[in-house]
């Protein structure tokens, strides 16, 4: 591969997923861009990820009710899966459909609605919308439990309209209040108490003697409508397709203004907002064309360095370059403590803080977050036995120049390019170091150190928080 096909592989799968070592990149190094990104949104083209190695050396993970383990197991699932845009789309829709674990309680029914984004995540939006509106964790999250004929309640359908399809200012009050009758009679079948069977799962009901069949009037259209009928006028509207459009470009593009400045600030980007739009609505909102389109367009392709990562990101990528907490956990790699390293980051994972989900971008950094996050990336080196690092190390060969080991140890960590006041640090590291010789087994062992600090240092630029 030439350096520019790498970068740009590399970046695809930044993007698209969680980052790639070296190795995994030249795997893919006899296939073409374009058929990379038809793999990436063909997720059943590969196996799924076998957890019988992680239930084995973390037993918890079969337990029901451990909300923090299922989310350090969703993060190991995002360093160790051959399909990352599956889990890539499920933190997606997890952002947009931001829903709590800190209400319910109930780990059961969070866990199934990631389940649930990762199989429908790259299908058809009208059918996500469907799945959400039926989804026992988001009924009860926006109280959807609570809406009845003849007490109906607002919360679900004034969210849906206003942070999960349309987006303030294109609905009205009594737009809501219409949805929220045609929602009545859609809850769920109460599961066992938390304590001690927190691990009933629940399912959807549709109450037929508690749903309002009368005449409603949503967004200038007269019907008997129940709740599939209003989702089918939503997902009609190009602001629905506006809105979806630009939460994709904010995820995998470029960062964009915060979701409640919507209404008032413009896309970056409008014209390439406007290609996804059309896009999507040419294609009755199936989500695999307007992925293919976005992950092929120049507006991505150029799109180098322009996201914060978020926690999660952050966080998976740097396992799967130190190579820890590989699909065989080792000793001492708890899984479920993956969950509070990206909590302290700002991310904790099924557990948003609101039903707006997370502020992106360089809202992700502040200085207690920074700090979180640069310490993290660096600890990842502290052992220069792991996997990744002794890959680094061979991939280095027997002596390293002076001159030479920045860009050669900026290479095998992303490629990833950084300014030139980084350039001078590290260049001014490299020049102490002196030469490297890598020869023999002793040799290896006193410089590994001089090494793993120069990756230490990359992973702690400013630059290496961008994707």
């Amino acid at each position: 591969m030439s350096n520019n096909d790498l970068a740009l592989k590399a970046h695809l799968l930044r993007r698209a997923g969680f980052g790639a070592s070296r190795s995994e990149l030249e795997q893919i190094s006899d296939k073409s861009y374009e058929e990379i990104v038809e793999d990436l949104i063909h997720p059943e083209r590969f196996e799924e990820i076998d957890e019988d190695y992680l239930k084995r050396y973390n037993p918890e993970t079969s337990y029901h009710d451990t909300h923090p383990t299922h989310a350090g197991k969703w993060l190991w699932r995002m360093v160790n899966t051959k399909r990352p845009l599956e889990e890539k789309m499920a933190l997606f829709w997890h952002h947009v459909f931001a829903t709590g674990h800190y209400k319910a309680e109930h780990t059961p029914s969070i866990v199934s609605q990631i389940d649930t984004f990762r199989e429908n995540g790259l299908t058809n939006v009208k059918q996500i919308l469907i799945d959400l509106a039926r989804d026992p964790a988001m009924n009860y999250w926006l109280d959807n439990c609570e809406n009845h004929s003849d007490q109906p309640n607002e919360n679900w359908g004034r969210e849906l309209l206003e942070l999960f399809s349309m987006g303030v200012g294109n609905y009205s009050e009594e737009d809501i209040k219409q949805a929220a009758r045609a929602f009545t009679g859609w809850t769920f079948e109460q599961p066992l108490p938390l304590y001690p069977y927190g691990h009933s799962e629940t399912q959807f009901v549709f109450d037929e003697t508690d749903h309002d069949d009368g005449e409603k009037t949503f967004l200038g259209r007269t019907g008997k409508f129940d709740g599939g009928d209003i989702i089918d006028i939503i997902c009609e509207e190009r602001a629905t397709a506006l809105f979806i459009c630009r939460h994709l470009y904010n995820f995998f593009v470029e960062d964009e203004p915060q979701v409640p400045a919507w209404s008032i600030e413009p896309p970056r980007n409008p014209e390439a907002v406007d290609a996804m739009i059309d896009v999507l609505m040419s294609n009755d909102g199936e989500v695999r064309p307007l992925l293919s389109y976005m992950f092929n367009s120049d507006f991505f392709k150029n799109s180098f360095y322009k996201k914060v990562k978020n926690p999660s990101e952050l966080v998976a990528g740097t396992l799967k370059l130190s190579g820890r907490y590989g699909v065989m956990p080792a000793e001492g790699e708890d899984v479920g403590k993956l969950y509070g390293t990206a909590a302290v980051m700002g991310q904790a994972l099924m557990n948003p803080p609101t039903v707006e989900g997370w502020h992106t971008g360089h809202e992700w950094i502040d200085g207690g977050t920074l700090n979180e996050r640069v310490n993290f990336a660096v600890n990842q080196f502290n052992d220069v036995s792991s996997p990744g690092f002794r890959e680094i190390m061979e991939r280095l060969g027997s002596v390293v120049k002076s001159g030479e080991l920045v860009d050669r140890c900026l290479d095998l960590v992303g490629p990833i390019e950084v300014g030139d006041e980084t350039r001078t640090a590290l260049t001014n590291y490299a020049e102490e170091v002196g030469d490297v010789d890598l020869t023999s087994d002793e040799d290896r062992d006193d410089n590994a150190h001089k090494i793993a600090r120069m990756i230490q240092l990359i992973v702690s630029t400013r630059e290496y928080q961008f994707a």
